[in-house]
């Protein structure tokens, strides 16, 4: 199970999840959903899902790229119900977790090629983030300068205030011409 091979790289997560030892937690990701016991030494097994469990994620497909991602507002997306303790225990490692790709790829192209694969992932991916951050910058810039379909904040600002002396304008001669309308009809 890939989960014990993460949680072996990181040794200090079996501590933590070894207090829990015993209790289960159930995974939905649609369509498919797993069951895991946590052992003694914090290690899991897989559980039969038609068990009764101490925990339940239910987790929206669409959250997985984000999860992945590390984006924390991802995580209230996340329903669960069940054990507070365990699920606690289970969100702090799922932001703690840390994969040692490099460690896994050595032992089939050996260190250095391993560690330069990686940083090339990490190069590319930082790339693809910034291009598309410039790329979403200049279709802004495109839509509210050269096209100006989008207006500017501080167009929106000014809009905004004219809107309300405009309605304070017309609350004051309403209540002129109520005023006036009252005093002819005395």
């Amino acid at each position: 199970m890939f989960m014990n091979h993460l949680l072996d790289q990181n040794s200090w997560a079996l501590q933590r999840l070894a207090r829990f030892s015993g209790k289960s937690v159930r995974f939905e990701v649609a369509p498919f959903s797993f069951t895991c016991r946590i052992l003694e030494d914090g290690s899991l097994l897989d559980q039969d899902a038609a068990e009764v469990t101490d925990a339940r994620c239910v987790i929206p497909p669409s959250l997985l790229p984000r999860l992945a991602a590390r984006d924390e507002s991802a995580h209230a997306g996340i329903s669960s119900e069940g054990d507070s303790e365990l699920l606690a225990e289970i969100f702090y490692l799922s932001r703690n977790l840390r994969w040692d790709a490099a460690e896994d790829l050595s032992r089939i192209t050996g260190d250095i090629a391993a560690e330069r694969l990686v940083e090339g992932a990490q190069t590319a991916g930082q790339m693809l983030r910034d291009s598309a951050e410039n790329l979403f910058k200049a279709g802004a810039e495109y839509l509210t300068e050269e096209r100006p379909l989008l207006a500017k904040p501080g167009q929106l600002s000014a809009f905004m205030l004219q809107v309300d002396n405009l309605r304070d304008d017309m609350a004051r001669l309403e209540q002129r011409i109520n005023r006036l309308t009252a005093s002819r009809k005395a």
